[in-house]
């Protein structure tokens, strides 16, 4: 290769890194301005921590795209900012929420709540009110000028801002008329009484002036100067009302009054500790129906890995003979199921089962005499429960145990023949063991899927029916999940986010723990599979 041909190449080398970094460059700082204006915002409105994540990330992707060390993660980069934002934080914000009061009345941060207390105002007593007469600019933006009684008070107001007392040729304004009110004032126009009556509905709800001194329209002809209601001390970390004198004190997320003992509206978020937990565990209301839901969640979960194991083994098993006619179409047919998405599934299923009109229940009482209250009772619930779950389960572990049974060595059984073991024999001692040590994980991730198998509770029937001597609202085909969600958000008394965390991390502990144990045995199972 000839120097001329070499400096070429390293010249297109030069040019191409340097195009390389504008480019990385660019992307930086979009990535960069972008970062930056949803962090603001979200810091804005009490979002601290996502805003804290964001700038993270953004800083991450300025040294990965920058960095020359950190070149293999610039393929990566993407999915760590998904799993971040998308599976990290949600799972640290809920831990966060557990030991917290975050819920209804308890949404806003304190800082949040004490501007809303500072916002409200009160009529004082003996102050008469003030005319008014309407000013507005060409886009619509209002004023106006009030006049006391007699006459001797008057002013500008704009919402939002300091009184303006001005006098006739003042900077901005003109001659005023015999009533003390200014023909024209630059930039607005003065409306007359009829012109008034269409912004009226607007006018009463807005407050004229700021701090000391607000108004508020409170008729077509007066307007009352209010003062605010509360003021905040931050050396004391009280709330104090002008109107009756009372100090309300911040305690577990409220200003209580400390006369009175009225806790104000709205509370603000604050740390509890962990009486979320103990609610759970300690609350009489929640004990008593506990107890059967969490049995039953760990019956429903078994059962339906059983069962649907079972059906889906016996099914790939029968047809797992070459020789079986017309097998690949039967297959097919029996992987509808899969096919449908749950919930219309579920729907369907749920229509079937109707007491009145179902088509099951029609079938079974004319031909049997017998029409299960499947939507009434506990046990015929429990038992359309496990029904709708192995039609939606089984082509899972069909599909499954097929490819399985298909990848042992059919020597093994041959073996076993001439040993003299029988079909039976070959199934427990030699089917069985290596089919569990292929499927035995996802067994587990079954066994854990229905654990928490929400969609078919709710939607089926919504955990009913009713656990009659139960002071929550829980129902017999309840699961602890359908649980906490009635609990913390279709009981009637508002959104209790806090609680509803706290029930979600025992949730996570007890599928854990499960799923280890489970573990150790999917290793025993391997041990049995050495062996045969």
């Amino acid at each position: 290769m000839s120097a001329f041909e070499m400096a070429g190449q390293e010249k297109d080398s030069s040019s191409g890194s340097r195009l390389g970094l504008i480019v990385r460059v660019l992307l930086v700082v979009a990535v960069g301005a972008f970062a930056g204006v949803f962090a603001f915002r979200l810091w804005n409105i009490g979002v601290y921590y996502l805003a804290a994540l964001i700038v993270f990330l953004a800083v991450l992707w300025g040294w990965v795209l920058l960095r020359n060390e950190a070149y293999p993660l610039r393929w990566m980069v993407v999915g760590l900012t998904m799993m971040a934002i998308f599976a990290i934080y949600p799972i640290l914000f809920t831990i966060y929420i557990a030991f917290t009061n975050f819920g209804d009345g308890h949404l806003l941060t304190k800082e949040q709540a004490i501007v809303q207390f500072e916002q409200q105002t009160f009529l004082p007593e003996g102050r008469a009110p003030y005319s008014w007469t309407l000013f507005i600019t060409p886009d619509e933006q209002f004023a106006l000028w009030l006049q006391s009684p007699d006459s001797t008070d008057s002013f500008f107001a704009k919402p939002g801002e300091e009184l303006i007392y001005a006098e006739p040729g003042q900077d901005g304004f003109g001659e005023f008329d015999d009533n003390g009110i200014p023909l024209l004032i630059e930039g607005y126009q003065r409306l007359n009484r009829i012109q008034t009556l269409r912004y009226i509905t607007i006018l009463e709800t807005l407050r004229f002036g700021a701090e000391e001194r607000i108004f508020q329209i409170t008729s077509t002809e007066a307007a009352s100067e209010r003062l605010p209601r509360f003021v905040y001390d931050p050396d004391q970390d009280i709330l104090l009302n002008q109107e009756t004198g009372e100090v309300f004190a911040a305690r577990d997320g409220r200003f209580v009054g400390q006369i009175s003992g009225q806790r104000l509206i709205p509370g603000f978020r604050a740390p509890v500790g962990f009486d979320n937990f103990l609610r759970f565990w300690e609350s009489p209301a929640m004990s008593g129906p506990l107890v059967r839901i969490v049995t039953w969640n760990f019956a429903f979960a078994f059962l339906s890995v059983v069962s649907t194991f079972a059906l889906g083994l016996a099914i790939a098993y029968i047809y797992n003979d070459p020789a079986f006619p017309g097998k690949k179409i039967i297959q097919s047919f029996l992987l509808i199921p899969y096919t449908i998405p749950s919930l219309i599934t579920i729907l369907i299923w749920r229509g079937l089962m109707n007491p009145q009109f179902g088509v099951i229940n029609n079938f079974l009482s004319s031909t049997i005499g017998i029409a299960p209250a499947w939507f009434s009772n506990e046990w015929w619930a429990k038992v359309a429960i496990l029904i709708v779950n192995l039609w939606l389960g089984y082509p899972y572990f069909m599909l499954i145990c097929s490819g399985a049974l298909q990848a042992i060595p059919q020597d093994i059984y041959q073996a076993a023949e001439v040993d003299g073991a029988n079909a039976w024999q070959r199934f427990t001692n030699i089917t069985l063991p290596l089919l569990l040590v292929a499927v035995g994980p996802l067994l587990i991730a079954s066994f854990t899927f229905n654990f928490n198998n929400f969609n078919l509770i709710f939607l089926f029937i919504q955990g009913g029916p009713p656990i009659a001597d139960s002071a929550v609202r829980a129902g017999h085909t309840d699961i602890l999940i359908s649980f906490v969600y009635n609990l913390a958000f279709a009981g009637g008394r508002g959104a209790d986010y806090g609680l509803a965390s706290a029930i979600t991390i025992i949730i996570f502990i007890i599928v854990a723990v499960i799923t280890l144990a489970q573990f150790r045995f999917t290793r025993m199972w391997e041990e049995v599979g050495e062996n045969v």
